[in-house]
């Protein structure tokens, strides 16, 4: 009963909530226009001829929107950063959104009707998330989402857990009784006390929606006397899980081939939000970065050719994600040296080995262009940790105790620790505490963030040479 009404709770606002884009363009066209969409079928501005920009539009709120948890029940009840977190996906939305209209331009759309789409859009989410709050409120204090629960177990956890679901704003619960079992400690009231041979006797009439065994993680081994009774309730049972110290609430239980194990260490890389929607999201600007920018791209290549001997692109072993080597692409910026001394010394100023062309290069981060075929390659993303040398790797390795969770994501052309000024011949320490915090707090809509400051500073790099 549990799972079903808040499946029900999201499945409902998940619909509206994709809904509203159409509802949007419609307002937006209407406003500016002023014309009958339904009826006026000739006309260029009709909602007809808006028709693929709002396909696009809805497809990308659906990931930012799922990514961004817009539709998460829970989250309709946070005290702060309600409206901050629609206005990221809002602008990570139409970022997508303008990114696919520059790729595709076999028909043009009036940029008011965009605009005004984007901030309908945001009137229109803030006002079902207040209604939607508003419905659940009313369910709640009418009684209609009340759960009630039969709780197996009676010490200090069953307490915690049965305080926590009758105070929940989601789906308040009722505990209807407690189970004890033999040994266990009675620490709990309010509602009668069972045996276990009492739960047998519990049926269909007594209006139980739920069984909740909330036992000790020292106790666990009790499970297999609660199973065969509680298998005579034809009601769903779950288990509030009580973990050992040490182990958090974001471990994740994964079904392998009929085995179970419990990650102790999960990552965000292993996420759909990061494998799917971030991988989107690096191929698609990508394209159109290299599709604008491959005239700059190619006068850079002749001006290198030009000033020195060698190749056009240096290539070098990088760490990337989860200690895997791969080739990163630069353009070529210094003269050509012994083989394997760039591999193990640091670029320091005016660093005799540089070119003129080079030092420009770097001060202005064009020599990172051509990185953005690794992202295409799947090497790297656009934003995350930037990828150090394995000589260097194993160095900071020695010094600094979390440097190897930076290898939990992709490295990134840029990253939070970069738009910092942590770049270049500046504290380790620093850079690896800034990474640690982007992967701690990473979204798409952080992402965003970094890209924008990116640019900000893309000529004005400290520490640069």
């Amino acid at each position: 009963m549990i799972r079903s009404r808040l499946s029900y709770a999201r499945f409902c606002l998940r619909i509206v909530t994709l809904l509203l884009p159409a509802l949007a363009y419609f307002i937006a066209v209407k406003v500016h226009f002023g014309i009958n969409l339904l009826s006026d079928r000739h006309s260029p501005f009709g909602l007809h001829s808006y028709g693929s920009i709002i396909l696009f539009t809805t497809i990308a709120w659906a990931i930012v929107a799922e990514e961004s948890g817009l539709w998460d029940i829970e989250e309709l009840y946070l005290p702060a950063g309600k409206s901050r977190r629609l206005l990221e996906a809002l602008a990570f939305t139409y970022a997508l959104v303008l990114a696919g209209a520059f790729l595709y331009r076999g028909v043009s759309y009036s940029r008011v009707v965009v605009a005004l789409s984007a901030a309908v859009l945001f009137v229109l989410a803030t006002i079902l998330r207040v209604l939607f709050r508003v419905f659940l409120e009313w369910s709640r204090v009418s009684g209609r989402n009340e759960v009630r629960i039969l709780m197996v177990g009676t010490g200090s956890y069953a307490r915690q857990v049965a305080r926590a679901l009758t105070n929940a704003q989601v789906l308040p619960g009722r505990i209807l009784g407690y189970v004890q079992l033999p040994g266990h400690p009675v620490e709990i009231e309010g509602a009668p006390v069972f045996g276990l041979e009492s739960v047998p006797q519990f049926s269909n009439g007594d209006a139980i929606n739920d069984v909740v065994i909330a036992l000790p993680h020292d106790r666990l081994d009790d499970m297999r006397l609660i199973l065969p009774m509680l298998e005579r309730l034809c009601v769903p049972t779950r288990m509030a899980i009580d973990f050992a110290p040490g182990i958090g609430v974001a471990n994740r239980l994964i079904d392998l081939g009929g085995v179970n194990m419990l990650d102790l260490r999960p990552t965000l890389a292993e996420s759909g939000s990061y494998l799917v929607y971030k991988r989107i999201f690096d191929v698609a600007l990508s394209l159109v970065i290299l599709s604008v920018t491959w005239p700059l791209m190619l006068l850079i290549a002749i001006a290198v050719k030009l000033q020195s001997a060698g190749p056009v692109l240096f290539t070098q072993d990088r760490v990337g994600l989860n200690g895997k080597v791969f080739r990163i692409l630069k353009f070529r910026t210094m003269r050509v040296g012994p083989e394997g001394e760039a591999d193990t010394r640091w670029t320091e100023e005016r660093d005799p080995r540089c070119t003129r062309l080079g030092s420009f290069l770097r001060k202005t981060n064009l020599d990172e262009l051509p990185q953005f075929l690794n992202v295409l390659k799947g090497d790297m993303s656009i934003v995350g940790p930037r990828p150090e040398r394995p000589y260097f790797v194993k160095r900071f390795l020695n010094e600094f105790e979390a440097y190897n969770a930076r290898h939990f994501f992709k490295a990134g052309i840029t990253g939070w620790a970069q738009v910092n000024g942590w770049r270049g011949d500046t504290s380790i320490a620093k850079r690896v505490e800034y990474d640690l915090y982007y992967l701690r707090n990473w979204s798409l809509t952080f992402d965003l963030q970094i890209i924008t400051l990116t640019f900000l500073h893309m000529f004005s790099s400290k520490n640069a040479y």
